[in-house]
């Protein structure tokens, strides 16, 4: 019975609520501060600014090589990811044929994408941890066994930017404006 008599009062408030907006009254609205909190300050913005786009910008100073990452990788990876980046439990990681398993290898359209998922969000048990000096080593070790750089490069802001990554031509650049011209 309590049960029922809630469910009333809640449909008729309701009621109530869309009635009164549909004639028109004036709505009380919301406060134009709650006096919760405070503005960020512009470090704590800065912190928390670790985009990186396509073209590297975001990309910050360090530099990596494949060699140092298969270090990093079996320390830090592999628990995860399997030894060679195939076996798992967690996502594949190598490959460059089209199989329906996603990789770095033949999926990933952006090498710069993999700097920042890795900055981001790994190790799983501490993701941001690393520093970019490992984050790049990991990427030039991944972007090796994918076949996609030699085993002698060097990756940094400069260098990662300009790899070209083998599914880079099976997106569509999405070039929507908004408005009536959204497809």
């Amino acid at each position: 019975m309590r049960r029922a008599a809630a469910i009333g009062v809640a449909v008729a408030a309701l009621a109530a609520v869309y009635a009164s907006a549909k004639q028109g009254a004036p709505r009380s609205g919301l406060p134009a501060r709650f006096g919760l909190g405070r503005a960020a300050a512009a470090a704590e913005i800065k912190a928390w600014d670790i985009d990186v786009m396509p073209d590297g910008d975001g990309l910050p100073p360090g530099s990596g090589t494949p060699a140092g990452g298969a270090k990093i990788y079996a320390r830090k990876c592999a628990a995860c990811h399997g030894p060679s980046g195939t076996e798992g439990p967690f996502d594949r990681l190598v490959g460059r044929d089209r199989a329906p398993v996603r990789t770095i290898g033949n999926y990933w359209p952006y090498a710069t994408t993999l700097y920042d998922y890795i900055h981001r969000a790994m190790p799983l048990a501490a993701p941001g941890s690393l520093t970019p000096d490992e984050v790049y080593s990991l990427v030039a070790y991944l972007l090796w066994r994918n076949e996609i750089i030699g085993e002698t490069a060097v990756i940094d802001a400069r260098t990662l930017p300009r790899v070209a990554m083998p599914a880079r031509d099976r997106f569509v650049v999405d070039d929507r404006r908004g408005g009536p011209e959204i497809r």
